[in-house]
């Protein structure tokens, strides 16, 4: 498909704009996704082009898009192509930013038009609308709402146009009908009052990169050329980077060694007054290093094996009883307490028997790992939890069979738990999850475009986990852990936390109906 004569490439169109500027022409811009044009684009178009000489639209491009899985619907060429047909539109740029601001700093438009249902504060699910009136400020533009007829192209998608599975529409249809996208926005938002308090192991995970070049050959072992070296937050760090998008209000317990890189690191993650971490030179941080190969688009990570750097033996009873001098009080100030535990220490006996006594809500993900496989099963250590998560590994060895029917199996374990919210993730089949009041639901998966699937299992826990603390149905507790689960197979390990301005955007296109 050749390139539309409007089409303006990012690299050359500050150049470009800057003359037309200079020759007197007075630039109009218009920035979005433009997923689908329907007649109140057509509209915004007219009104924003009589505002000025020159309309120029600036597309997000398809890799930045932050609607959820399955969006943009049409990529970027076509996007381009049928803007690029219309009579109002003069040129045309993508954008390759998730946020307008790099557009309008592009641009420098001397009016900025947006939609009227923007000049509304509550409108806007990201809060960016404040970033990009300050930028057209900047420039020495100004801000005006246009579009006296509006329409949804999420809307107009959802129901028009088969851009996600069935199943999935159907699910979040009625995830809408109890919570639609108002009153969702308005539920995540009182997250913020919630106290939570994290306790579980801290992991860093260490990912190195290494081009392969093949077999050496005399003692035929893998050869790899080092590439580069990424340093992420995960296990119960990750998790609270996660809650941490959804409340200010959050700490984490955990335990550490004095090496001494580990403060640098924690700095780069958490402030001093968010952790409760005991620092003891008698254990060893936990680091998992993994050796990839780069990435290649649109493919999934690919990692080599894996070195982990964990200490054979688990801290004695006085470690235990310092970790709980730490955290014991932080625990009953707590509205919720999410126990992650990978079996690297912890948690043990003295610490888990606290927590599982003291917490008020106690949601506990406990994890099978090549260290600990077969040993941290999650009815075995606890005897009490309000939600849990836990996947298909971890469901037979808490059930003790090798063959499990998955919704008997995770109701069976919600019962001798007490708890009132049981999930079982299934990654790229599905998740169910149960209820204490014998509600069950089964949700596919929403992201199909996998990156890496390491930490999605957090994800999809920490917010849910949020949820079911607040006491939402379970389908809405369910669509929330997938769509955390969703944005984070889309990025390597937990090179990010969820954001809560994409989730929000997320949730707003997938429930919009």
């Amino acid at each position: 498909m050749n390139q539309p004569a409007k089409q303006v490439p990012f690299g050359s169109a500050p150049a470009v704009f800057a003359g037309l500027r200079d020759a007197g022409r007075c630039i109009v811009q218009c920035h979005g996704t433009f997923d689908l044009i329907h007649p109140g684009h057509i509209i915004h178009f007219e009104e924003a082009r009589a505002l000025g000489d020159v309309l120029v639209v600036t597309v997000t491009a398809e890799s930045e898009v932050n609607k959820g899985p399955g969006r943009p619907f049409f990529n970027d060429q076509l996007r381009v192509k049928w803007l690029s047909a219309l009579r109002d539109v003069d040129y045309v740029v993508v954008v390759p930013h998730d946020a307008a601001v790099e557009a309008i700093e592009c641009v420098r438009p001397h009016v900025y038009c947006k939609g009227l249902e923007y000049s509304r504060p509550d409108a806007d699910v990201t809060g960016r609308i404040r970033d990009d009136v300050e930028a057209v400020r900047r420039v020495g533009g100004e801000v005006r709402y246009v579009g006296s007829v509006v329409f949804s192209s999420s809307k107009l998608l959802n129901a028009h146009f088969e851009s996600r599975d069935p199943a999935v529409t159907e699910f979040c249809r009625r995830v809408a009908r109890a919570s639609p996208p108002a009153a969702f926005r308005q539920i995540v938002d009182d997250f913020a009052g919630l106290r939570v308090l994290i306790v579980g192991d801290i992991i860093f995970d260490r990912y190195t990169t290494v081009q392969v070049q093949g077999l050496t050959s005399k003692s035929r072992i893998l050869s790899g050329r080092y590439v580069g070296e990424d340093f992420q937050a995960g296990g119960a760090l990750a998790a609270f980077r996660h809650v941490r998008e959804f409340t200010p209000h959050v700490r984490l317990a955990s335990l550490v060694g004095t090496e001494p890189w580990v403060d640098a690191r924690l700095g780069a993650f958490i402030a001093p007054a968010e952790q409760l971490i005991v620092r003891s030179p008698g254990f060893t941080t936990v680091v998992k290093q993994r050796y990839i190969e780069p990435r290649e688009e649109g493919k999934e990570l690919a990692k080599l094996f894996s070195v982990n750097f964990i200490d054979a033996r688990h801290p004695g009873e006085d470690l235990q009883r310092e970790v709980l001098g730490t955290i014991a009080a932080a625990i009953e100030e707590s509205d919720v307490v999410m126990a992650l535990d990978f079996g690297h220490g912890l948690l043990g006996d003295l610490v888990r028997d606290h927590v599982q006594d003291k917490a008020r809500f106690l949601a506990v993900n406990c994890q099978t790992n090549s260290n600990n496989h077969g040993f941290n099963i999650l009815n075995r250590r606890y005897r009490r939890a309000d939600a849990f998560s836990l996947d298909e590994t971890e469901i037979t060895l808490a059930m003790g069979r090798q063959h499990v029917e998955f919704p008997a199996a995770t109701a069976e374990l919600r019962r001798s738990l007490g708890a009132r919210y049981g999930w079982l993730t299934r990654g790229s089949v599905e998740t169910l999850g149960c209820g204490g009041d014998g509600a069950a639901c089964a949700c596919p998966p929403f992201e199909r475009r996998i990156v890496d699937t390491l930490g999605a299992g957090d994800a999809f826990f920490s917010v849910a986990a949020l949820a079911a603390a607040r006491g939402l149905p379970l389908e809405t507790c369910t669509f929330m852990g997938q769509l955390a689960g969703a944005q984070a197979v889309t990025v390597v390990g937990n090179a990010e936390p969820i954001r809560k301005a994409r989730f929000l955007k997320g949730a707003a296109s997938m429930l919009a109906f």
